[in-house]
């Protein structure tokens, strides 16, 4: 009994925090991690660190910190368990794909709302193998942050014939 009173707070405390972050991560936008910049990187570990102290206190001890680990695991396992059964809460935390471009034309309300500038949108187009947004059918800002682009370059690349390899015979 007096274990389950000295880690009951950090049991409490630890799944809050992680639900937290999940909500604060929805809120602030799912591009900020698809692909971390030096910045986003040290604010994750800023943020790692400033939540240690409200998960585990002043217990430092081995059992407290695993007690945090476990918790967040366990809380991890539930919540997913949970969106899996519940696609409408899939949907509440991780959002919708938005599409950014459609047939050559920019998005542009869509590109405030993803906080995507259009410098952004090029190069990831660029990265993709189009030349141009115009040669774009559809980009879309996945749920996972990440940017998936469909073009005509695409197309045009796919649609060539491929050279057949002759067998070699021994």
């Amino acid at each position: 009994m007096l274990y389950l009173q000295q880690y009951l707070p950090i049991v409490i405390s630890s799944a809050s925090v992680y639900l937290f972050i999940i909500l604060a991560i929805r809120l602030f936008g799912k591009r900020e991690f698809a692909q971390l910049s030096i910045i986003d990187l040290v604010f994750v570990l800023l943020i790692s660190n400033a939540v240690q102290n409200a998960m585990v206190g002043t217990d430092t001890t081995l059992a407290g910190g695993l007690v945090a680990a476990s918790t967040l695991f366990i809380t991890n396992s539930i919540l997913k368990t949970i969106t899996y059964r519940f696609p409408f809460l899939q949907n509440f935390i991780t959002g919708q794909p938005i599409v950014l471009v459609y047939k050559g034309e920019v998005n542009e309300p869509n590109l405030i709302k993803a906080h995507i500038s259009i410098n952004e949108l090029i190069e990831s187009i660029h990265e993709h193998g189009s030349s141009s947004i115009r040669n774009v059918d559809l980009a879309v800002l996945e749920t996972d942050g990440n940017i998936s682009v469909i073009s005509d370059d695409f197309k045009k690349r796919s649609n060539k014939p491929r050279k057949r390899r002759k067998k070699l015979m021994a």
